[in-house]
């Protein structure tokens, strides 16, 4: 777990710093952000992260966009993708689903929440 590089994307600067916070106390470390979809696509090439949480309402490029964008090239095709968001009817999760997210977190989450989310997506 400790070499997990992890890619946080959520245009709430403050929501990236809880979500950052959260992963530092369940022991991920290397966490990088970005502020929209299109930011996250250019820290893709760069970081080379392992696991993403993205957040789906963002401007510019949105979540569902940028997990479409993703899963459309092969090396991220079998990316874990963790989607964080406060849009929680079933419709919504289904869509993300199909658009190729792993596992989906409904805003406002727990700290064990969220670590068992990421655990429980690396177990496989």
């Amino acid at each position: 777990m400790a070499d997990l590089k992890i890619l946080a994307v959520d245009d709430s600067p403050t929501m990236r710093r809880i979500i950052i916070n959260t992963l530092k106390r369940a022991g991920f470390n290397d966490v990088v952000e970005a502020a929209d979809g299109k930011d996250a696509l250019a820290k893709m090439k760069v970081e080379k992260p392992n696991f993403v949480i993205t957040d789906w309402n963002m401007p510019e490029m949105d979540g569902l966009t940028f997990v479409t964008t993703l899963r459309s090239q092969a090396e991220y095709a079998n990316l874990p993708v963790l989607m964080v968001t406060t849009r929680s009817v079933k419709e919504d999760i289904v869509e993300a689903m199909k658009a190729g997210v792993n596992n989906y977190i409904v805003k406002p989450f727990t700290p064990a929440t969220l670590k068992e989310k990421i655990e429980s997506m690396l177990a496989g």
